[in-house]
């Protein structure tokens, strides 16, 4: 009778060392990881970035971008390029990020309303806001700015309102269905029983010369276009919708220091890689963007822009998200909102 190789001395012996080699790489495997981690931090960046902003090119978030590319280029001696998708209320930008390499040479500058708003009102978009994307840090926070020409008979949003009631129909423009201007708007119809009527625009500036024009009753601003178009006389704001008073424009009160509740919800700025970047390298970009928005000339170009700078961690990130969702999704349901 033949004996059973696999019991013989050598056999044993061959089976221990294979046992012994596989529990080796098994426990190499975190540190193989640990090690692919840095290799790419310190490889990164090996070529261009591009930054993917919401919106326009020339627009308010295309213009930060811009402030954080130039930064950038400096503190890592690579090319930063801003490259604007704009349309379709910013899913064309953020389905280009959430395709992209994930490898941090791609990310997106946006607002809530491409992972928050879309999210709520879209049936089907063409990315997961949660699952395609990595987020790395909200740089500022800020409001929108209920706006009127400079010759409309009142001057806050008491007296708008009071304008309103005596008004059949009342048309504004937004840069978009969904948006935080369009949200408020519609939650103040709510409030206050106004006839509004909402006209949604590809740019904020497309809205605001219809307003000068005639063409609209009122409008929204970003803090930053309000306070150029009032310095030129075309324009008065008569509040803003956040959770505080902003900087650029100090002695715009908010709507709750007017009486209405419920416009407390915060715009933010956020930056996103795409879904499986690795953690060493969003850990780049974010200590790069934290420090960055530090700077004294970057805060006060953020202030310019109505914005509020922040800097936060991946971690509070995250922790804004969950907490800003379930609000918006309720103030949608609320305000009646829809994606037509």
């Amino acid at each position: 009778m033949k004996k059973n190789a696999g019991n013989s001395p050598d056999g044993l012996r061959v089976r221990r060392r294979t046992m012994v080699a596989a529990m080796g790489a098994a426990l190499a495997l975190p540190g193989a990881a640990a090690w692919a981690q840095q290799a790419a931090a310190a490889a990164f960046p090996a070529r261009v970035i591009r930054i993917v902003p919401f919106g326009t090119a020339g627009g308010p978030i295309d213009a930060i971008a811009r402030v954080y590319a130039d930064k950038l280029q400096q503190r890592w001696g690579q090319s930063v390029i801003v490259d604007a998708k704009p349309g379709a209320s910013g899913i064309i930008a953020a389905d280009a990020v959430a395709k992209a390499a994930p490898d941090g040479h791609t990310v997106m500058l946006t607002l809530p309303l491409t992972h928050i708003n879309n999210a709520i009102l879209q049936p089907k978009l063409p990315y997961d806001p949660v699952k395609d994307f990595e987020p790395i840090s909200q740089l500022a926070l800020g409001g929108p700015m209920l706006v009127a020409r400079a010759d409309a008979p009142y001057s806050n949003v008491k007296e708008f309102v009071a304008f309103g009631k005596q008004q059949k129909n009342l048309t504004y423009g937004t840069w978009g269905n969904g948006s935080a201007a369009h949200l408020m708007a519609e939650l103040l119809k709510r409030q206050t029983g106004l006839a509004l009527i909402h006209v949604p625009y590809k740019s904020e500036s497309a809205a605001h010369n219809d307003l000068f024009g005639g063409q609209l009753d009122f409008a929204w601003a970003n803090p930053a276009t309000a306070r150029a178009q009032v310095q030129g006389g075309r324009m008065k704001v008569l509040g803003i919708a956040a959770s505080g008073r902003v900087s650029s424009l100090p002695d715009v009160k908010t709507f709750a220091e007017q009486g209405f509740a419920g416009f407390d919800l915060d715009s933010w700025i956020g930056v996103y890689a795409p879904a499986k970047t690795p953690p060493a390298v969003l850990g780049k970009w974010n200590d790069a963007l934290r420090e960055i928005t530090k700077m004294p000339d970057v805060r006060d170009k953020l202030a310019s822009f109505g914005f509020e700078p922040l800097g936060n961690t991946a971690a509070q990130f995250k922790a804004s998200y969950a907490a800003d969702y379930p609000r918006v999704a309720e103030l949608i349901k609320a305000a009646g909102v829809t994606a037509d």
